[in-house]
């Protein structure tokens, strides 16, 4: 394959988008065209706006051989975000591995609402490359956000892409789902106004119907929920019944009085969740649907 899609000094990019698009066509990738020009662009060190202009210029050696490479991995269907090393979110431009789920456009509907309820202090759960949390500490630089997974090496990207954007001062990391020195400040006080949560919502039995980028590629324990995908967030709802007491302020503004809570859920599971919210003491439960109209968030204040 490498051979084929650029083996000399002067092979064109018009050739090796070819090569590409054809090899990553037959291998069933949804975007052959897209996915080249992109890795073609990170091989050579232009944009997708170049190459277009220039279908003639040449690919260079070496840049050929990276660029040979990056398709072999994705015909292997390897994600090109874990090919490039990075994914943007919002403003920010995340590390990404193995070890961390892939930011979807839709999770920044989780964003959209912080920056409507303008929190004082955010819970960011399941917090995985720290896509949530380092967003909100970006965009909201008044806001308070801690971070949890319960993935130790989830832990370890999201730290490491907290000190490369420079907001390691903005956002504290614990491991767990609700750890208990949370619990503890909690109790002192020092509780959260909004919680944001983007947590395993995958139904077991749709697994071997998901694309091999996710099933073969993306951690499986960050996605899978059990029989109907729930598991997850039955359990934070559980955990948070049992200390909500002591879990959110009580004092100051009202537009902080109450506890808010944002989920992000799968295709079909906003009305089932939204009864778990409700019977876990969530008022005015509410929806809001992703770019496809398919509900994609439910929250409500307690």
């Amino acid at each position: 394959m490498g051979s084929d899609v650029a083996s000399t000094d002067m092979s064109s990019v018009r050739d090796a988008l070819a090569a590409a698009v054809d090899a990553l066509r037959a291998a069933g990738v949804e975007d052959p065209r897209l996915d080249a020009e992109v890795l073609l662009g990170e091989a050579t060190g232009r944009d997708r706006a170049y190459l277009a202009a220039n279908p003639e210029a040449g690919v260079p050696a070496d840049a050929g051989r990276r660029f040979a490479e990056m398709v072999r991995r994705r015909l292997r269907r390897e994600p090109v975000a874990y090919i490039l090393g990075r994914k943007g979110f919002r403003h920010l431009e995340l590390a990404v591995d193995r070890r961390v789920l892939i930011p979807r456009p839709e999770t920044e509907l989780l964003m959209e609402l912080a920056l409507e309820l303008r929190p004082r202090t955010v819970l960011d759960v399941g917090t995985g490359s720290g896509a949530i949390a380092l967003a909100v500490a970006d965009e909201l630089p008044e806001c308070e956000v801690v971070a949890t997974d319960t993935s130790t090496d989830a832990l370890k990207v999201a730290t490491a892409n907290a000190k490369r954007l420079g907001l390691s001062g903005r956002v504290h990391f614990a491991e767990g789902t609700i750890p208990d020195g949370l619990v503890a400040r909690a109790a002192e006080g020092e509780g959260f106004d909004l919680i944001l949560a983007n947590l395993p919502y995958v139904p077991e039995g749709d697994w071997p119907s998901l694309q091999p980028e996710v099933t073969q590629w993306e951690p499986s324990e960050a996605l899978l929920a059990g029989p109907d995908g729930l598991d997850a967030i039955r359990a934070l709802l559980t955990q948070l019944s049992r200390r909500m007491d002591t879990f959110h302020r009580i004092e100051g503004e009202s537009d902080h009085s109450a506890l808010a809570l944002a989920l992000e859920v799968g295709e079909g599971q906003a009305e089932a969740v939204a009864e778990l919210l409700g019977g876990a003491g969530f008022g005015a439960v509410q929806t809001r649907p992703d770019l496809a109209g398919i509900p994609r968030i439910v929250w409500g204040r307690r």
